[in-house]
């Protein structure tokens, strides 16, 4: 059985519009209109236990609206969903210890406190044997390199230690399925490739299902086979990255690097050209033209160096949202509800 199904799950809210002005606003005391705006649609997946899913889509595509229906935050309008066999909004406690839920724009750590107090207070919520909670609290802290970080007090530690502190807080109960929203936002690079080794490590050694939101492709391409895609609220593509590189970006980059410039006359019949400095050249080729391409340029021009690259994924993802956003109206109900 999938570790989580959601079926036609569907998130509209509800949102007053206000008028202008002084006498919109006594308007609205009296008689209200309201915008039903819907954040998820019919949205349907099926993941497996241990599977490392990546959910991407621009702000307000749904995708956080989604974790907290599956988190059990938010109750859905309509459609079903299933977490570990739990009905997630039912809010049992058996599901509430089975699931963590970090979200990077988030703190659930005392402030003023330091880091080990709310893991203290964690223990006691969670019910953790004590020695099961050292043992765990021991490898989180040397995993993540913050053993001598503990007694510090949260508000005085970088923004990359307390992303850290935030993981360990959320594992120490070893949940089984971990909603990662934006773990590394913020952070610089050195941390964000921490903790993407961390969740790499994570998954791999304890078979945690994980959905993970970034903005960051790096975090994507690094840690997640398969891909979800949401845009205004609606789930358009479910399946392995590679394959949505190769479906929506028919074209590879070839660094040709060349003794001499070459006119661009003679590269034009070849491809694309993207950018040029001064003996290098960037050229855009179909995909089933690359290996043609490359035995022309070697027989036609004395070529130094040539390197054959995939458009990067942030390109092909930005392309594919600037294309939807294009394509569609906004996603909200055609009518407007006046209440009384």
């Amino acid at each position: 059985m999938p570790a989580i199904v959601a079926k036609n799950l569907t998130r509209v809210f509800k949102s007053w519009r206000k008028r202008p002005g002084f006498w919109g606003g006594m308007t609205g005391l009296f008689r209200r209109e309201y915008d039903w705006i819907e954040a998820a649609v019919g949205v349907n997946f099926e993941i497996e236990e241990g599977e490392l899913v990546g959910f991407l889509g621009p702000n307000g595509a749904g995708k956080t609206t989604t974790l907290k229906m599956l988190s059990g935050l938010l109750h859905p309008t309509s459609g079903e969903a299933q977490v570990l066999g739990f009905i997630p909004w039912e809010r049992r406690n058996e599901y509430r210890r089975r699931f963590a839920l970090v979200m990077g724009q988030k703190n659930q750590l005392w402030w003023d406190l330091p880091a080990i107090e709310s893991f203290a207070l964690n223990r006691e919520i969670y019910q953790i044997d004590r020695r099961d909670f050292q043992t765990r609290l021991d490898e989180l802290t040397a995993l993540l390199e913050v053993r001598d970080k503990l007694r510090v007090m949260v508000r005085e530690l970088s923004l990359g230690e307390r992303m850290k502190m935030e993981l360990i807080a959320s594992l120490l109960h070893a949940p089984s399925v971990l909603f990662l929203d934006e773990p590394t936002i913020g952070l610089d690079v050195v941390s964000q490739q921490k903790v993407r080794d961390f969740v790499r490590h994570y998954n791999a050694t304890r078979r945690v299902t994980i959905i993970l939101t970034s903005h960051y492709m790096a975090d994507i391409e690094a840690l997640c086979p398969r891909v979800i895609l949401m845009d205004r609220g609606r789930l358009f593509y479910d399946g392995r990255l590679s394959q949505l590189v190769a479906r929506f970006a028919p074209h590879k980059l070839l660094q040709v690097a060349g003794r001499a410039p070459i006119p661009d006359a003679a590269l034009a019949p070849l491809g694309e050209i993207v950018a040029r400095h001064e003996a290098t050249v960037r050229l855009r080729v179909p995909r089933e033209r690359v290996g043609a391409v490359c035995r022309e340029l070697f027989g036609q021009f004395p070529i130094e160096d040539l390197a054959i690259e995939e458009v990067p994924i942030e390109e092909v993802v930005r392309e594919i949202f600037s294309q939807t956003q294009r394509d569609r109206p906004a996603s909200r109900l055609d009518e407007s509800r006046a209440v009384a």
